[in-house]
């Protein structure tokens, strides 16, 4: 898997190590620097040497400095980045498998330093998680299609493998409004004020905002900017069940979110879903998302990441219960390789609202 940037990074990387292998090896024909005599006529070698002499004349062999392989930017842990789809409630319970698993895999088949650790965190929204993956500050996160291609777009991102869940590869995203509304058409949402899960979000916004297009509904600039110029009101919950929740307690007239908030209970049951929404619209087909990783990591580095994930048992999926069917499991219970060709169908959504690299400054 060849990524950008990683091959100039491993080409200097060799030419230190064979610049440095070499000079204990090289001179000039005339001692220079490279070696002194001692008064006892012993010889010493300079550091590059890797030897020096006792004051009897005896040689010593300096060790050798070596560091580990892959460091994962040297702070002593991979920083996984968590989407803010996820409760701070639920991190610990539903990623600890996941942190036990990549942190024992990584010290059993690669060479890493001692102490490294896996750490999760989750980001206050999708573009602060791809944000960091570009800076080096997040090595790998698990986030929404929209967000891993726009990532990859701006180099921001690599895209490794993709997430199965609910029985399928592929999800389902959807307009709800309450049971007791007069909206019958998308087309009657015009002035009406609509929740949104984030602006990165696929489901939660790209999909909802492109059928409020085809509507005919002035959507402004949205996503990319606050939506101050659409012909409707933008409120962003910053998640997908947040925005059925604004729905619920009666503050917006429509939600946009993903479908697995009506069919799964990842939210409300489905039967307490049905008994506060309806579906205006719904889109289908859309790619489940992807896991991410720095295109600061290593080729080698970002194997092991995508390789760890591969030969994971189900059991990192369990949660910390280690249990399969508890309230502690994660959404997703598979992966398999993925890259940018996954997520065209969501790139060419994208580009049909015009959505550009902009919206990591909104």
């Amino acid at each position: 898997m060849v990524k950008r940037r990683t091959f100039l990074k491993s080409a200097g990387a060799t030419s230190i190590v064979g610049i440095s292998g070499l000079a204990g090896c090289l001179g000039d024909g005339s001692g220079g620097d490279d070696e002194t005599t001692t008064e006892d006529g012993g010889m010493e070698t300079t550091e590059e040497g890797g030897m020096e002499t006792t004051e009897e004349g005896g040689m010593e062999t300096t060790e050798e400095n070596t560091s580990p392989a892959l460091t994962y930017g040297g702070d002593g842990a991979v920083d996984f980045g968590i989407s803010p789809s996820v409760p701070q409630e639920d991190l610990n319970v539903q990623y600890s498998p996941v942190e036990e698993h990549m942190r024992g895999y990584l010290h059993e088949n690669h060479d890493v330093p001692e102490d490294l650790s896996v750490n999760s965190n989750i980001g206050s929204n999708y573009s602060a998680v791809i944000q960091s993956l570009g800076q080096g500050t997040t090595d790998v996160a698990e986030t929404g299609p929209f967000a891993g291609a726009l990532g990859v777009k701006t180099d921001n991102a690599e895209i490794i493998l993709q997430r199965h869940g609910y029985g399928t590869w592929e999800y389902k995203s959807i307009i709800a409004v309450p049971n007791d509304s007069d909206i019958e058409e998308v087309a009657d949402l015009e002035g009406k004020t609509i929740a949104f899960s984030d602006q990165l979000s696929t489901s939660g916004a790209l999909y909802p905002l492109y059928n409020i297009s085809q509507a005919g509904i002035d959507i402004g600039n949205l996503p990319e900017g606050n939506g101050s110029q659409a012909d409707f009101e933008a409120r962003f919950a910053g998640g997908h069940v947040a925005s059925y929740t604004l729905l619920e307690q009666g503050q917006v007239d429509a939600a946009g979110m993903g479908g697995f908030v009506r069919d799964t209970g990842a939210g409300p049951a489905p039967e307490q879903f049905q008994d506060v929404a309806t579906t205006l619209v719904e889109s289908t087909g859309l790619p489940r998302a992807p896991i991410v990783v720095s295109p600061e990591l290593s080729d080698e580095e970002q194997n092991a990441i995508q390789q760890a994930f591969l030969d994971a048992p189900d059991e990192i999926y369990w949660g910390a219960d280690g249990e399969e069917g508890t309230d502690d499991d994660l959404w997703f219970d598979d992966v398999r390789e993925a890259d940018q060709s996954t997520y065209q169908s969501v790139i060419d959504v994208a580009n049909e609202l015009g959505v550009g690299t902009d919206i990591f400054e909104s």
